[in-house]
């Protein structure tokens, strides 16, 4: 019986800012050309999530051409007071056909209860046709964007006939406590290519381990949060306002 658990979507926006998160504290910001697994994930993550699944990205198509556009930008300072100026460099007029799907997430055995394919799968359907159970962006809070159902190759690409690209080393994504299985947080980098538009992204485990680095330490979510605190709901839950 084939798995019901493959989503497609598009996905766009006026900006998109696709950074590495380890070098994204103030000062300079450029994006990458093109969408990491993590900001695809992010924005999986705002249309549907339970900490009961883990969402991979199988591949993404880039629609329109790639441009970029300079915006200045008054962060805060850090390690001092006040503001610093600092010029942004975006994507602008993007959009992007997505496909995906989820698996369970072992680590969590608390919620092993849960594992129905269906439900989460049409629910996820779902919030795709609503446009995201929560705020979609692109990478950052600024980049506002929209999501729709769409098939897979569907229309038109910019890129459709235009060879293979490559981008050099890009960060890929981050493994988390709860899908690692260990109280430390790594960041994970790789080197994509574009074929006639489209990534083919590799699944986390198949990063190279050489291209992985140790972060920090960090706690997983606490088990008796049941999805909830991850959703900001945790305090209503606990108040009995749910």
């Amino acid at each position: 019986m084939k798995k019901q658990n493959i989503v497609t979507f598009k996905v766009w926006g006026k900006y998109a800012l696709f950074t590495d998160p380890l070098t994204k504290i103030g000062g300079e910001k450029y994006s990458y050309q093109i969408p990491t697994y993590e900001a695809l994930k992010g924005v999986l993550s705002s249309i549907y999530w339970k900490p009961t699944i883990v969402w991979f990205i199988d591949k993404v198509r880039v629609m329109k051409a790639i441009r970029s556009q300079t915006r200045s930008a008054k962060p805060v300072k850090y390690g001092g007071t006040g503001h610093d100026l600092s010029i942004y460099t975006y994507l602008t007029d993007v959009e992007y056909q997505v496909q995906a799907r989820f698996d369970w997430n072992y680590h969590r055995e608390d919620l092993a209860h849960d594992r129905n394919e269906n439900k989460h799968y049409f629910v996820a359907k779902r919030m795709i046709e609503r446009g995201g159970r929560r705020d979609v962006f692109l990478g950052a809070r600024e980049c506002q964007a929209y999501v729709e159902p769409c098939e897979f190759d569907e229309g038109d690409s910019f890129y459709d006939h235009y060879g293979e690209l490559s981008f050099g080393m890009m960060f890929h994504g981050f493994n988390y406590p709860d899908e690692l299985g260990k109280d430390e947080l790594h960041a994970r980098f790789w080197h994509p290519k574009m074929v006639n538009g489209e990534v083919e992204f590799i699944r986390p485990d198949e990063c190279d381990p050489n291209l992985t680095k140790f972060v920090r330490e960090m706690k997983p979510t606490p088990p008796d949060s049941i999805g909830l605190q991850e959703e900001g709901l945790l305090e209503g839950y606990q108040e009995g306002a749910l």
